[in-house]
């Protein structure tokens, strides 16, 4: 009597029971898939409260908001004047140190200057803890009695170099994301610059309408000529506002943007021309980048050609031959 339960197998496994968890993970990623195309969020309704918060700054000199809000800024502040003032007693705390970690904090997106004091602090606190585990777990418990001393000691020193590194690291890759979405969207921002420009709008209603219409594709760089026209209607120096968008967007196409508009600003030059030059620019740069990994494709594909495909290719031509030859070489001693 043949057992019902039982299915067809390959390699030990049940290919039925592996089908079906396949279908359901296949059927769960097509409801994800369904759920995040239907309900499509504006990217930049979550900057329009932080742009909202900057024009209210520029406005009266201080932030407004609910009394909530208010309380809560205040004792933010009032705790990283505290580790402030810790770390400055611990003499471990300079004034370049915090300069460095603003402009990394701007670079990622992040405008409260007040998190430079904590990320200091956690450069200083994390080794600590995760030193102390790492020893209570490596040395004091001997969780891991098969490790070497040699590998005890790279472990501990991993953990220490990940405390000290990690909170740099963490901020180098968010700020990394940043600025290749915005050198994206940049050839494109320049050229609706050309025409807001060439139809007679002014510059910083010029950058409002352009972060409206790119505000959806790119919201980083929406976000960026947002903030930038709204610190040209306020600020008492146009040219510090472009600063402010260099010092925030760590990349040379909007140094060389921040250039141009300074130098229009100053000695009258069009605007529109050299806007047209910096597009054209950008877009052979973005080409010329594009090419280059195109060319180094060949190169990179050297290894896992090597390593993955040869070998099943190989296996897939030659594996009947020699199972042909294998089954005639069993079968002589038979004859």
């Amino acid at each position: 009597m043949l057992n019902q339960g039982s299915g067809p197998t390959l390699l030990g496994f049940d290919v039925i029971l592996v089908g079906t968890i396949l279908v359901g993970v296949a059927a769960f990623a097509v409801i994800l898939a369904v759920y995040a195309a239907v309900t499509v969020k504006d990217p930049m309704a979550k900057r329009v409260k932080a742009l909202n918060a900057r024009r209210d700054e520029l406005k009266s000199g201080i932030i407004t908001g609910s009394a909530k809000k208010r309380a809560s800024l205040v004792r933010k502040t009032e705790k990283t004047e505290k580790m402030k003032d810790t770390l400055q007693g611990m003499k471990v705390l300079q004034q370049s140190q915090i300069e460095i970690i603003q402009q990394k904090l701007a670079h990622a997106g992040i405008r409260n200057k007040e998190l430079a004091v904590l990320v200091i602090g956690a450069r200083l606190a994390l080794p600590i803890v995760l030193g102390g585990i790492g020893f209570l777990m490596i040395y004091v418990i001997d969780y891991f009695p098969d490790w070497g001393d040699f590998k005890r000691l790279g472990a501990f020193a991993f953990l220490l170099f990940i405390g000290y590194k990690g909170p740099e690291i963490y901020l180098k890759n968010i700020a990394g994301k940043r600025t290749g979405e915005i050198r994206k969207g940049l050839p494109d921002a320049l050229d609706l610059l050309v025409i807001c420009a060439e139809a007679g709008l002014t510059v910083d209603a010029a950058f409002n309408r352009v972060a409206k219409e790119l505000g959806r594709a790119y919201p980083e760089l929406g976000d960026e000529f947002a903030l930038t026209a709204i610190e040209l209607s306020f600020l008492t120096e146009r040219k510090m506002a472009f600063a402010n968008l260099a010092y925030r967007v760590d990349l040379e196409s909007v140094q060389g943007v921040v250039t141009t508009m300074v130098q229009t600003e100053r000695y009258g030059t069009p605007l529109a021309s050299a806007l047209r030059v910096l597009s054209a620019e950008f877009r052979n740069e973005r080409m010329m980048r594009a090419e280059e990994k195109a060319a180094r494709l060949p190169a990179i594909m050297t290894v896992p050609l090597i390593l993955f495909i040869l070998p099943v290719l190989f296996i897939v031509i030659l594996g009947p031959a020699a199972c042909s030859i294998s089954d005639a070489f069993a079968a002589k001693p038979g004859r």
